[in-house]
């Protein structure tokens, strides 16, 4: 311990959690906000900002603007619904959905650095109820008894929230008594905290992440500007330990709905040892309609990666169907026709080939 240094000492991811921006009225004087208006949509919709992210943004146009500050709009969306993919009903207890035989979804934290406007769990947001932060929780106990009655489920994904938000030693105990489970043969952890606070990825906690192989981390960045050296930095320390990382962009409505600035940012990703994994069609979730584009502009842009990208940067394009029904993956139409013999196809420049059978 360093001379001046106590017990109840912050770290800095922790220090950067407790100064985050949690209302419109705190945003940097230079940008042009209406306060009022913004406020209303925090009423319903809290915000909160990673002193970090907030760095990055450059004006009230750029795309992690969008990402980050509330919009009057998230207020004017009356056609989409707060839980579309019916993770409540697939809930058997609070903190587990419950959607594949093999697998489950384990909500181990309730906390972000960062609350992104197009969160699929915008109804959770900021509630009290989904409180985890303490040494043990009534709902982690009851996950980790479900998880660990039910043999047939071999994956489980840690999310939330983020569960790198929880302290390094809670997260110990959680992944610990989940290895102690024969059934679970495989770990994930979804977070964003690689994007928005990569100053949580400090040593204890890799090291301590490094016990509990094969342990695969999913993270989410959703622009090339995301790409810094912080987080270039994060990424690396967690892939010299061995943990594969894999990224879950969405596609969003004037953030990243171009083929150049999507392309752009898989390259970068490889080039961080982050493996694109899914692109996801962003879900129906109430407050989010204005950054849904129409399914054509993802096909366009997977049509446009495929052959100018090496295949190792191309994502999964995907959708979850409404009412829990599951993922399925949305590819281009590449096969024109059919015969006995042959089909045609149409390759990434749309010329149209034979192939034989």
């Amino acid at each position: 311990m360093k001379p001046n240094q106590t017990h109840t000492e912050k770290s800095p991811w922790q220090n950067q959690v407790g100064q985050a921006i949690t209302s419109p009225a705190q945003l940097p004087k230079g940008f042009n906000v209406d306060i009022k208006a913004l406020t209303k949509v925090t009423r319903q919709y809290p915000m909160l900002i990673s002193p970090y992210y907030l760095s990055l943004i450059e004006n009230e146009q750029d795309p992690l603007w969008k990402q980050a500050v509330p919009d009057v709009r998230e207020l004017e969306d009356e056609q989409n619904m707060e839980d579309p993919l019916a993770e409540e009903p697939q809930s058997p207890v609070p903190a587990v959905i419950h959607r594949y035989p093999g697998r489950v979804i384990f909500l181990v934290s309730n906390r972000c650095a960062m609350y992104c406007r197009h969160c699929m769990r915008k109804r959770k947001v900021g509630e009290e109820d989904l409180h985890f932060g303490k040494k043990s929780s009534k709902k982690i106990e009851e996950g980790l008894q479900y998880i660990q009655s039910n043999t047939a489920v071999n994956e489980v994904i840690l999310s939330g929230g983020d569960p790198l938000l929880l302290g390094t030693e809670q997260l110990d105990r959680i992944l610990s008594t989940l290895k102690t489970f024969d059934h679970v043969r495989i770990i994930r952890i979804h977070t964003r905290t690689l994007c928005t606070l990569p100053c949580r990825i400090t040593d204890n906690l890799v090291m301590m992440l490094k016990k509990y192989q094969p342990l695969y981390i999913n993270t989410h960045f959703n622009h090339p500007r995301e790409i810094t050296p912080e987080s270039t930095k994060a990424c690396e320390k967690l892939a010299n330990a061995g943990i594969s990382l894999g990224c879950q962009t969405v596609l969003l409505k004037g953030v990243n709905d171009d083929a150049d600035i999507m392309g752009e940012l898989m390259t970068r990703l490889l080039e961080i040892r982050v493996k694109p994994y899914y692109l996801h069609h962003p879900d129906p979730v109430a407050g989010t309609a204005h950054f849904r584009p129409d399914i054509n502009v993802g096909f366009d842009i997977m049509k446009h990666m495929r052959g100018r990208l090496s295949g190792m940067c191309i994502p999964q394009y995907m959708i979850d169907l409404p009412g829990g029904e599951g993922k399925v993956p949305m590819l281009p139409d590449y096969v024109k026709s059919r015969s006995p013999k042959t089909i045609q196809v149409e390759n990434y420049q749309g010329k149209i080939c034979n192939y034989p059978l």
